[in-house]
């Protein structure tokens, strides 16, 4: 998959089509920045990303905040959503895992803090157009 991409998908099939095509761009210490509305789709987004690296068990991070799975390569799942400031993502150790390069990073709802993303990451946009039309936008940053 080449970057900027853009798509308008009507259907989970299709978005998991886009998912499995963008985990071949990944590699140690890429860091992946989820954004969009309530709903639109960035857990099952990370979901069938991972599932092309054999991992079906995915959960949201909401609650945990960060969730950590192993298959072929180490992942590293964060959700900002419950985060009320920068100090609260330094307590749980944010740096660590951005430093971690044998990782790869999910973060959802990172636009929330960006002073606090590191520079080079790639930006996942998905946007809710209607029921289940959904615009997904990916940039390499």
């Amino acid at each position: 998959m080449e970057f900027p991409f853009f798509a308008i998908v009507n259907s989970e099939e299709e978005t998991e089509a886009i998912a499995r095509s963008f985990s071949t761009n990944l590699k140690n210490g890429t860091v992946v920045v989820l954004s969009g509305e309530l709903g639109a789709g960035k857990t099952f987004f990370v979901k069938k990303t991972l599932s092309a690296f054999g991992i079906n068990w995915v959960n949201s991070p909401t609650f945990a905040i960060v969730n950590e799975y192993s298959s072929s390569h180490k992942f590293y799942h964060i959700d900002f959503y419950r985060i009320k400031t920068v100090g609260e993502l330094i307590e749980i150790g944010f740096e660590d895992y951005l430093n971690d390069e044998t990782a790869i990073i999910f973060i959802e709802w990172g636009n929330l803090f960006p002073q606090i993303l590191p520079r080079k990451r790639i930006e996942v946009t998905i946007s809710i157009k209607h029921n289940s039309t959904r615009e997904i936008s990916i940039t390499d940053v």
